[in-house]
């Protein structure tokens, strides 16, 4: 196996474009667990480590440009209260140890549908930010998981940033694992609302062969919350909310859960969290907890 590290995001392209086989690498978490594990081991390994350029994040205009290289520590640290529902994801990604190295590109690039940043991106409608010598793409969340830890990168392409735009109202991230912590999830949950636009974003993951959204109960919510009254919360539209979720699924039976019971957990979570961020909406909240 070559290992191959670059020390500019310009290099780094251009070994890309010479190796598109080679597998990029920033903490590392998920390919040397594979590697570990004998379930794969790449021609070569681009190291991106040393590449500064990915390491910066900005914020531009309403949207944040976190690049490939911030870690799940730092975005909690420094981007918690622009970006809540990702940050609260960003908590419960494995230990200290693990946070400190992966990265939400690393989540990108892997693909996998119980990535815990997938839903918070998608119920932001997140834009990942995909560079080759040949120029820069912008890939739609939504239009970036093709399959069972398959993307939308040609083979050539690296991410180089995803871009998340600024909460303007309150997000929550809801996870089920067999345990507390350290664990991959069973199922998963995110929403976002946004007042101003009387909108709804939802994100769900390890419930189907890709993370995905939940249109129709997105729909179903901004239609029915009160947004200019901001009265409660109808519990009969709270439980509608919850089944329209888990009917956006298509989960499966593995060794973490049933299919059935990610369904009803869905319901479950989704019912919950629109919930909490409505809450917050009546409290004059803007962007929910961190």
């Amino acid at each position: 196996m070559d290992f191959l590290r670059p020390l500019t995001w310009a290099e780094a392209l251009a070994l890309k474009a010479e190796r598109p086989e080679a597998t990029p690498i920033q903490g590392g978490t998920d390919v040397m667990v594979e590697i570990n594990l004998d379930k794969g081991r790449p021609a070569a390994l681009l190291d991106l480590t040393p590449v500064r350029e990915l390491r910066e994040w900005s914020r531009e205009g309403g949207e944040i440009r976190v690049g490939a290289g911030v870690t799940y520590s730092r975005l909690i640290a420094e981007l918690g209260a622009d970006l809540p529902g990702l940050a609260q994801a960003s908590r419960t990604v494995g230990s200290p140890q693990i946070r400190n190295r992966g990265t939400v590109a690393g989540n990108l690039g892997a693909a996998s549908p119980a990535g815990d940043s997938h839903p918070p991106l998608l119920a932001c409608g997140a834009v990942v930010e995909a560079e080759s010598v040949r120029g820069t793409r912008l890939i739609p969340i939504g239009e970036f998981y093709t399959g069972v830890k398959r993307n939308a990168l040609a083979p050539d392409e690296l991410i180089r940033a995803v871009r998340v735009p600024a909460a303007t109202g309150p997000q929550y991230f809801s996870k089920i694992g067999t345990r507390n912590a350290m664990v991959i999830a069973v199922c998963s949950f995110a929403v976002a609302l946004d007042p101003s636009a009387r909108r709804v974003g939802t994100g769900i993951g390890s419930a189907a062969p890709t993370p995905r959204h939940a249109p129709r109960a997105e729909d179903f919510a901004a239609g029915e919350l009160d947004w200019d009254g901001r009265g409660p919360l109808d519990s009969g539209v709270a439980r509608r909310f919850g089944e329209l979720v888990a009917a956006s699924a298509a989960p499966i039976d593995d060794v973490r859960g049933r299919a059935a019971y990610r369904t009803h957990a869905l319901a479950v979570m989704a019912c919950r969290a629109l919930g909490w961020a409505w809450d917050d909406v009546r409290a004059g909240d803007r962007r929910g907890s961190a």
